[in-house]
This record gives C-alpha cells, structure tokens and sequence, in this order.
C-alpha cells in the first residue's frame, strides 16, 4: 500500500474513532450483546433492533482502543438496513479482509470499512477490528433461533 494511501485509511479511522456513528443504546426491545476482549480491554455493547429479517437500526457504546471502536462505528453503519443474511455475508468478507485473505470487494461497498485492511498485518490487532462485528452475527443469530 502506497503511504498515501495508509494515511488517508489512517485518517479515516481516526476519524470515526474521534466522531463515532451510531454511538448510544437502543431502547424499546432491542436485542443487546455485550462482548469483550480480554487481551487488550476493549469493551463494547451492541444493540440491534431486527424486523422482518432486516437490521433496522444498530448502535454500539463501550470503550477500547481506536481500531475497536473505528470498526464499531463503521460495522453499524455498513449493517443498517441490510436483510440479516447480508449482514452475516458481509462480516465474512470482513474477517476474510482481516486475515488477509484474498475478499469479495463488488457485492457490497465497503466504503470506510476497507481503511481496516491494514489491520491484517497485526495479528495483535484482529480482535480489536472484529470485536463489534462478532457481537452483531452472535446477535442476530439470536433473532435467527426465535423465528424457528
């Protein structure tokens, strides 16, 4: 990657990281997940209001490192309005993203969320990137158990 454009993918973390969307707690029945990382203190709590098969609203709070809640911030925004197994196919494009691995950039526009592919080149810092987006399959697949 040029240095350029580690800087510009640098800048972009940073920047949801120092203004976080979707940042709060859903009220009124939303489904809410708490997870952690253990090795490096990264706390998060997810919550997601899921209608119809469909994510309709996702918001997060917590508190860990920039990497964490970056990807906190840009995994709720790429999920709103996504039917539940989109979302659950674009968290493998992003753990492919993670690891390294070669990944699907053209069903879905990854947008910010492609700032986070240097994180592959940390192993340290994996966690950190997919923390939020294991607390969202691990809720969903909550909604998925209700509606059998």
């Amino acid at each position: 990657m040029s240095s350029n454009l580690d800087q510009l993918y640098r800048q972009v973390i940073m920047d949801h990281y120092k203004n976080p969307r979707n940042k709060g707690v859903i009220e009124d029945g939303a489904l809410t997940i708490n997870m952690n990382n253990p090795t490096c203190g990264d706390r998060i709590q997810l919550t997601l209001k899921v209608e119809d098969g469909k994510i309709e609203s996702a918001k997060f709070d917590g508190e860990g490192c920039s990497i964490s809640l970056a990807s906190a911030s840009m995994m709720t925004q790429a999920v709103k309005g996504l039917a539940v197994e989109d979302a659950v196919k674009l968290a493998k494009i992003f753990y492919d993203m993670m690891l390294g691995n070669d990944y699907d950039d053209e069903t879905y526009d990854l947008g910010d969320i492609e700032a986070l592919s240097g994180v592959s080149k940390f192993p340290a810092r994996i966690k950190c990137a997919t923390l939020a987006w294991k607390a969202m399959e691990q809720g969903v697949g909550k909604t998925e158990e209700e509606e059998e």
